[in-house]
């Protein structure tokens, strides 16, 4: 009988504590982490277009480390706030100041390991077309004609597949001085032929002066092979 009237003091109490327990979760306030984050991310993305902006100042006044500092801090920012695409913009822009400086190997590795990848992962064709132009032009630069070919050739690949005319062009463009600066000028010369009539079938005249550039260099390195 003792026994019996324990067992039910127990589950007496029990019963009142979970009720307790429940008075006092009701009178909690509901989680606000969802809330906060929501919050913090709208900062971090606004911190981002600040120093987005301070950025491209300073790279138009030519203060290029300066400009390398606070794309880097936009690029952080908008890496927080979970806008990948704003933060694989930043990258890029990144990259090209590096690329003016002739920081070659920095410009690569911020291109190669960082944005591409980025824009990979959230399967941005045109991030990655906008990726393998930029490392084109790196590679080119730096005298490694074989992967700056490949990386033209991939800009265009994309370039077709999601239909952007310019891009295509543009590919096409850096093929050429590729092949130029290997010597193969006919090659080139062909390329800019081509250049050219997509750039007048697609109705584009802004490469105009870029091809009527690219292949007055072709005569020049050729008398430059002839004896004196």
């Amino acid at each position: 009988m003792n026994k019996i009237c324990l067992l039910f003091i127990c589950l007496l109490c029990t019963k009142q504590g979970m009720a307790q327990a429940s008075d006092l979760l009701s009178q909690q306030p509901p989680p606000l982490s969802s809330a906060i984050n929501i919050a913090v991310s709208n900062i971090d993305e606004r911190d981002g277009d600040d120093y987005f902006a301070e950025a491209e100042k300073n790279e138009k006044r030519g203060d290029f480390n300066d400009a390398v500092t606070y794309f880097g801090k936009a690029a952080f920012e908008y890496n927080n706030a979970k806008k990948f695409t704003q933060y694989g913009n930043a990258l890029l822009r990144l990259s090209n100041v590096h690329f003016l400086m002739a920081h070659y190997v920095e410009a690569e590795q911020v291109t190669l390991n960082v944005a591409l990848k980025n824009y990979s992962r959230i399967g941005s064709k045109t991030g990655q077309m906008d990726s393998y132009a930029q490392l084109g032009k790196i590679y080119l630069a730096a005298n490694k004609p074989t992967q700056a070919l490949w990386f033209y050739t991939q800009q265009g690949i994309v370039a077709k597949q999601i239909g952007n005319n310019s891009a295509y062009i543009e590919s096409v463009l850096g093929i050429a001085q590729v092949k130029t600066k290997k010597r193969e000028y006919v090659l080139a010369s062909r390329d800019l032929n081509r250049a050219e009539l997509l750039a007048k079938s697609a109705n584009i005249t802004k490469f105009n002066s870029l091809i009527k550039e690219a292949r007055a260099l072709l005569p020049a390195k050729t008398m430059a092979k002839k004896p004196i």
